[in-house]
């Protein structure tokens, strides 16, 4: 009898997984392994096919080809429901939350504690409240009232709270779907430093992002998507920050834009020159211009207009 080494298998596996709309080709042939203790990041430029491979890893879409294993065994997921059952769960940028409802309420939104026994049966607000105030205390998050709104919450913050929530109810895959897209760069780093609570507390993250900058830090494997099509998975130690950039991109795309930018460098330096001359030649006939100095002329045609007005009275009035 064969036994599986649990040490070597990925918590999640896709095989060459395809999705096809009609004659619209989502994706073709990808391939991606997560481990537990890892974190894979998903990178992408906007119509990469990042959504759609995220819709099938969470139950969503099912792969029009290819396989997805989960645990070495294959899967067909039918709902998201199908998927947080077995331990995937997938943070969106909505994060699910209402933001009048408290932190502790929101944290058990759809699965709430409750208490008594028919009609009298209840949400258990204490326990709710001690728990939640446990969890987010292990991801180093401290709130002064678990009953506070959502909305009151920064962006990471919010994050946060939706992270810990997806460990708690048992998650084994983590899903983050472009988690510092809306944040600045210091909210943006404590996203970063609770993912890599997730990793150290042995589950599988995929981060999901089209921002190398935030990618490169926190990220153990790396793949890439243009157009619908997988450019590779690398680790860490086989790719730099700068190549990654550039794979995103394209290349030519880079070089193009930096002979443009040059370009537009060159003709920004005339045209500063230019302006800066006819300045001078503005302010040199400025200060040599006087109203005593105006031409005759046009002295002889205001004093004409006065002489036409109406006389005024002792107060002023024509």
């Amino acid at each position: 009898m064969s036994t599986i080494n649990t040490q070597t298998l990925p918590l999640l596996e896709v095989q060459d997984v395809s999705k096809y709309f009609g004659s619209v080709i989502a994706l073709k042939d990808i391939s991606m392994k997560v481990y537990a203790g890892e974190v894979m990041c998903l990178l992408g430029d906007n119509g990469a096919g990042k959504s759609t491979l995220i819709k099938i890893l969470s139950g969503v879409h099912r792969p029009s080809e290819g396989q997805y294993l989960f645990e070495g065994k294959e899967v067909h997921f039918t709902s998201p429901r199908d998927a947080l059952n077995v331990g995937i769960a997938t943070v969106f940028q909505d994060l699910a939350m209402i933001p009048l409802m408290g932190i502790s309420r929101n944290f058990f939104l759809g699965s709430e504690p409750t208490k008594g026994w028919g009609p009298f049966r209840r949400f258990d607000v204490q326990h709710a409240n001690h728990v939640t105030r446990e969890e987010l205390s292990r991801m180093g998050i401290q709130v002064r009232d678990t009953g506070q709104p959502v909305g009151t919450l920064s962006g990471g913050e919010r994050q946060s709270v939706a992270i810990a929530r997806a460990v708690y109810f048992g998650a084994k895959v983590l899903i983050l779907d472009e988690p510092t897209a809306a944040l600045g760069v210091k909210e943006a780093g404590i996203v970063l430093r609770y993912i890599a609570q997730a990793r150290s507390r042995g589950l599988g993250v995929i981060f999901i992002t089209h921002n190398p900058h935030h990618a490169y830090p926190i990220g153990d494997h790396f793949t890439l998507l243009n157009r619908g099509r997988s450019l590779g998975t690398f680790a860490k130690s086989e790719i730099s920050r700068e190549e990654l950039t550039g794979m995103m991109a394209g290349g030519e795309a880079l070089e193009e834009l930096s002979h443009e930018l040059a370009e537009f460098a060159r003709t920004d330096e005339k045209a500063a020159a230019t302006l800066a001359e006819v300045a001078r030649e503005f302010g040199a006939e400025a200060e040599g211009l006087h109203v005593e100095q105006l031409p005759a002329k046009f002295t002889g045609s205001e004093q004409q207009y006065a002489d036409q007005l109406p006389p005024t009275d002792g107060e002023g009035k024509r």
